[in-house]
């Protein structure tokens, strides 16, 4: 005979790993506009605190406390319930959490509410959703080989080659 009790037990632990699948696959939707992030390498839970540097390739979810530095070239997704007080260089950085210090990403930083952000933020791109307390200062800097950029055509910078332009009577 089986337990309801255990179960039940499996099921909760099932919901909860769909969840935080959801959680990973919403940060990862082209649909969103969000940014693509390789999969999870580590997880630091919510009741995990950490003092010290990271330094970690990948993508790596905190969902615990972290005081310190952390340091990839790759993503970091900081849940709704974390909190960091670190000086942060990524690649990447999907915040929900809280985090005070200085953020740095060669790519990008995608603020989602409820995030609390104090510190200075220094990205090529920035994504800010409303609900989002930001304190801090932002400086903005091209990314080291654009992406996306269209093809400029031959006439930019000479006058002298740009072909007339004539108005209709």
């Amino acid at each position: 005979m089986w337990k309801q009790d255990e179960v039940a037990g499996g099921e909760e632990e099932r919901e909860r790993e769909r969840e935080r699948e959801r959680w990973v696959e919403d940060r990862r939707s082209p649909l969103k506009g969000g940014p693509t992030l390789p999969d999870e390498v580590a997880f630091v839970g919510k009741d995990v605190e950490f003092k010290g540097v990271i330094t970690y390739s990948g993508t790596v979810r905190i969902d615990g406390s972290l005081e310190g530095e952390i340091n990839t070239d790759g993503g970091l997704l900081v849940g709704p319930e974390a909190v960091l007080k670190a000086k942060v260089s990524a690649g990447t950085v999907v915040c929900h959490g809280n985090i005070t210090g200085d953020i740095q990403a060669t790519k990008q930083i995608v603020l989602c509410a409820p995030a609390v952000v104090q510190g200075s933020l220094t990205t090529p791109v920035l994504s800010m959703e409303e609900g989002v307390v930001f304190n801090g200062t932002l400086e903005m800097k091209p990314q080291a080989k654009a992406e996306g950029l269209r093809e400029v055509g031959p006439y930019v910078g000479t006058t002298g080659n740009r072909p007339q332009i004539r108005l209709a009577a």
